[in-house]
């Protein structure tokens, strides 16, 4: 596989994600009209996460059933926890590192920085989405070549 589809296959997997999340991130950086820097950094990482997951899940328990109709066959209970075992495994740490530390360092600094929320943000994503996705990708490859 080369490297252009492996950048397809990446970007295919978490586009529709990531794109909620960019939006509910940007919506959130209005809490900053109201709240403090960092009240609003934490704010925004937990909204962007809960944009990022419910889409995440959604579209691949999505892609589960249709795999199981073809198969003439009802999705079980096990699928479904090897899939959301399957997520920890792929968002685990990156997930935990991005949500308590790097993400709130992004969303604070960068706005601060440019001293303007909406720019701040537009940046402070793109920083730490890097970091993220960095990590993510090592472990949804390394889980894949297992599988």
């Amino acid at each position: 596989m080369s490297k252009k589809s492996n950048f397809k296959e990446w970007f295919d997997r978490y586009k529709y994600s990531e794109l909620a999340a960019t939006s509910t991130a940007l919506t959130a950086s209005l809490f900053s009209k109201i709240f403090n820097a960092v009240t609003t950094a934490y704010l925004i990482t937990f909204a962007e996460y809960s944009a990022f997951y419910s889409v995440m899940i959604y579209r691949l328990y999505k892609t589960k059933i249709t795999e199981n109709k073809a198969k003439n066959k009802k999705i079980t209970f096990m699928e479904i926890l090897i899939l959301i075992w399957n997520l920890f495994l792929e968002f685990g740490y990156p997930a935990i590192l991005d949500f308590f530390f790097i993400r709130p360092f992004c969303m604070y600094w960068m706005p601060t920085i440019t001293g303007n929320y909406f720019t701040g943000t537009i940046l402070g994503k793109i920083t730490a989405d890097c970091i993220f996705y960095s990590l993510t990708i090592i472990n949804y490859e390394f889980i894949k070549r297992k599988s």
